[in-house]
């Protein structure tokens, strides 16, 4: 018994110190709540400016008549930095504050990127028939995205080498200063809290107040605000569902190597997205067409990603399990484009929407 007593003792007060350094239980839950919202709407802001800047207004790289699908260029940045933020930096984030590493991962670059967003564009293409381009956008969306996490990975690998190196060599006056940088008592926490809490408020206060000027002019500028208002449910819902990672299916557990949260997550906001497009068509009038762009663009954009999804296939690349990867990816793709096809493309084709 002393023996267990003297192997455990350090371990059992590391532990009665992590709990006095964190935050009580349900504020601790709020805390990651409230920082993937305010990193899932800047997620949005981000989406939404890039596709403003290469689509059709601006740059003109990017449309819906392409297989280059107007979130292509978020979907590109966003794994690029998951495989700085997701992967190579994601322990030393976590140093910092854990509350962090899951805001800009969960929360940021899983708005950012969209998964939904990619099939409802590839459905839309094959629903007026432009079924080369379809194919093409999903084949060459899914290896661009693939080699821009690896690259993001190379390349946060060599910088990271570079920040060690350096650090070595600096000063203790500068290490100090920024081991004070992490987030590490219980009083730091509540401070960042606060101001988390703040931001968040101001950021949704002012979405909600522009979204309804927006809505009463009936002006296409509601899609973004509304988009912010419904898009923390979304990254939410999709935290909520990742807990059913690695925990496989049925009692056994099996297919323990498959994410099943992210799987559910992606398909799910894919027929919602489809089913929501379908009503807009049959509706046919513009203020209900502004309400579903806000409520997809929003609610399922951030519900879906495609950064998670890929760093969860890299890796399982990585470990040199190449089938499962390829797997998963179908077992993503497929269903989301059948199912949609059937909710959307089908009416479509029966009904001749336009």
């Amino acid at each position: 018994m002393g023996n267990y007593l003297l192997l455990h003792f350090p371990l059992m007060l590391s532990c009665i110190q992590e709990k006095k350094d964190k935050l009580p239980g349900r504020l601790d839950h709020i805390s990651y709540l409230v920082h993937m919202a305010v990193l899932g709407i800047l997620g949005v802001f981000t989406r939404y400016l890039l596709q403003k800047l290469f689509g059709p207004s601006l740059l003109k790289l990017t449309g819906d008549d392409s297989a280059l699908y107007l979130d292509l260029p978020s979907n590109i940045l966003g794994s690029f930095l998951m495989g700085w933020f997701g992967v190579v930096f994601k322990a030393d984030i976590r140093n910092v504050s854990d509350h962090l590493v899951i805001g800009l991962t969960t929360g940021y670059l899983g708005s950012l990127t969209t998964f939904s967003g990619w099939n409802m564009k590839m459905l839309d293409l094959s629903a007026r028939g432009h079924w080369v381009f379809a194919v093409g956008g999903i084949v060459l969306g899914m290896a661009i995205v693939n080699e821009s996490i690896r690259y993001g990975v190379e390349t946060a690998e060599a910088f990271r080498r570079i920040l060690l190196n350096w650090h070595s060599k600096t000063s203790q006056k500068t290490k100090v200063m920024l081991e004070n940088l992490r987030v590490n008592t219980r009083e730091r926490h509540a401070v960042v809290l606060l101001w988390m809490i703040l931001i968040f408020g101001a950021l949704w206060s002012l979405s909600c107040v522009l979204a309804k000027r927006k809505l009463d002019s009936v002006t296409n500028g509601a899609v973004l605000w509304l988009a912010c208002l419904v898009g923390p449910p979304g990254v939410w819902s999709r935290w909520y569902l990742a807990r059913l990672n690695g925990r496989g299916i049925g009692r056994k557990g099996i297919l323990k190597w498959l994410p099943m949260g992210t799987l559910i997550a992606n398909i799910l906001a894919a027929c919602i997205m489809a089913a929501l497009a379908t009503i807009s068509e049959e509706v046919n009038t513009k203020k209900c067409t502004i309400i579903v762009s806000g409520i997809q663009f929003g609610f399922l954009g951030c519900l879906s990603t495609v950064s998670t999804f890929v760093a969860e296939v890299f890796a399982m690349r990585q470990s040199g399990h190449v089938l499962r990867a390829t797997a998963y990816m179908l077992l993503t793709i497929i269903p989301s484009f059948g199912f949609g096809t059937l909710i959307y493309s089908l009416p479509v084709w029966l009904k001749h929407y336009n």
